[in-house]
């Protein structure tokens, strides 16, 4: 049996604006799905295929749930209390599927990776299973289609079967020219992250190389319990887990470390020249996303999320439009938006995080205009569902139904309100908002108070766990 495993555990800084801590890249809505979801869907051919197991930031949570029901498809889902990098998080997913003494073949994959043709790469992992020693440790090299300093290199040694191979050595991202002698001697693949291993295997090489990591997890585990349909385990424990990558924790100590060449096209996404790669191009060399018009304009990146973007006499650019920010940069300084957004960090810009639409397992709201004392906000509800039983310290609010019906309990009082309706919640007054209808329910909130924070909120009761 094979139980995929799917770490969900990036931020996708280099993708900022579009991509933000609390929604990152694995999540958003690319027009036809999301990479969380074609991952996903990309093993659902494996032949064996076991339940999945989902390894997820806490606040990601309903992101990941959300998209595993519009799809059918059901998963373990294992809540990291906090980033610890890969080697932990594939540490839990070990543990949950050694629980009833099972050892099952876990292929764990990054959550934000594109891969085609997907019949290629289900073979050749099908191929890795067939030539799996109960020891062995089997990462995927994607053959290079080019000498890329942003991804790590796995240098090919002794052939043990057929495409299987020893790992003579891992390569740090390289320099220009490093990468280039890369490419041009051969037996060198791009180190994937992608891999296949018994459970116990990896958590036997985690105990030799990291038992500070090993001891960590499985304390934290021990204390493992259901909530709702997520798994948590010790927050204390893991949270004092060191934190590493398995490449570092394991791959690169452990002598049963095979590599097995994967001859698709693979993109991981990690940059905006990544995606200018991966999208279609026009006679000029532009990839253009959204309401977007150029002139004069030679192989950019223009994506728009919600406003017209026009360009002219430019080349060699990435223009990234969001609502609440617009990224203009050199194309292939793509690595260095990670250092942007420290800097936006270090002054405490709410852009690092969040964007100005924000998604709960509930719906989502918007900020659509703010000031000293007020702020408006769009909140759309999905049908049946239903907000927090909450109050506020420090504001008030005024709800107006601009489409569907809502069913508004404020103190002891419960209203129900149609189309123009509206209502006054006072500060400090214990209220509710439910959709009980067909269709999304639309609310304009106006809020006054002396402190506006997403923090003033005291939860009573919740559906989501959240209280």
């Amino acid at each position: 049996m094979i139980r995929p495993v799917i770490l969900c555990g990036g931020s996708g800084t280099r993708l900022w604006p579009l991509s933000r801590e609390l929604y990152p890249k694995q999540f958003m809505q690319m027009g036809t799905g999301t990479l969380f979801g074609k991952t996903l869907q990309r093993v659902a051919g494996l032949k064996g295929l076991g339940l999945p197991i989902v390894v997820c930031n806490e606040e990601h949570r309903f992101f990941a749930t959300g998209i595993m029901q519009e799809l059918g498809i059901k998963a373990e889902v294992v809540l990291e209390p906090k980033s610890r990098n890969t080697a932990p998080a594939i540490a839990l997913a070990a543990l949950a599927a050694r629980e009833g003494g099972d050892d099952p073949l876990l292929l764990v994959l990054p959550s934000d990776h594109l891969i085609s043709p997907v019949e290629t790469f289900i073979a050749v992992v099908e191929r890795a299973a067939e030539l799996m020693q109960p020891e062995a440790l089997v990462t995927f090299g994607i053959t290079p289609t080019r000498p890329e300093t942003g991804y790590g290199y796995v240098r090919c040694g002794a052939e043990t079967a057929s495409d299987l191979f020893r790992v003579e050595r891992f390569v740090e991202k390289p320099s220009v020219e490093k990468a280039e002698q890369l490419v041009s001697e051969g037996g060198n693949l791009w180190n994937s992250g992608i891999f296949l291993f018994h459970a116990s295997a990896i958590l036997k090489e985690l105990e030799v190389h990291t038992p500070d990591i090993y001891s960590g997890c499985v304390a934290a585990w021990s204390t493992h319990s259901q909530d709702l349909d997520f798994i948590r385990v010790g927050t204390e424990a893991f949270a004092a887990t060191p934190s590493d990558s398995i490449d570092y924790a394991v791959m690169e100590h452990t002598e049963h470390a095979y590599v097995m060449p994967l001859h698709v096209n693979w993109n991981d996404l990690g940059s905006w020249d990544s995606f200018y790669e991966a999208a279609p191009h026009d006679g000029a060399g532009n990839s253009l996303v959204g309401d977007v018009i150029v002139k004069d304009t030679q192989d950019c990146y223009v994506h728009a999320t919600g406003r017209l973007v026009a360009t002219l006499g430019v080349k060699d650019l990435a223009i990234v439009e969001t609502a609440d920010a617009i990224l203009v940069m050199d194309r292939k300084k793509s690595q260095g938006v990670k250092e942007l957004l420290q800097t936006l960090r270090a002054s405490s810009r709410c852009e690092a995080n969040t964007h100005i639409k924000v998604y709960r397992p509930w719906g989502s709201y918007e900020v659509l205009v703010g000031g000293e004392h007020f702020q408006v906000k769009r909140l759309v509800v999905k049908e049946k569902a239903v907000l927090s039983l909450q109050m506020h310290y420090h504001r008030a609010e005024h709800w107006i139904v601009v489409s569907g019906t809502a069913r508004v309990t404020v103190g002891e009082n419960v209203l129900l309100l149609g189309e123009d309706e509206s209502t006054y919640i006072p500060l400090g007054t214990m209220h509710r908002l439910e959709n009980p209808g067909r269709i999304p329910l639309e609310i304009i909130e106006v809020q006054t108070g002396s402190y506006l924070g997403e923090d003033d909120i005291v939860r009573m009761e919740d559906t989501y766990g959240r209280v």
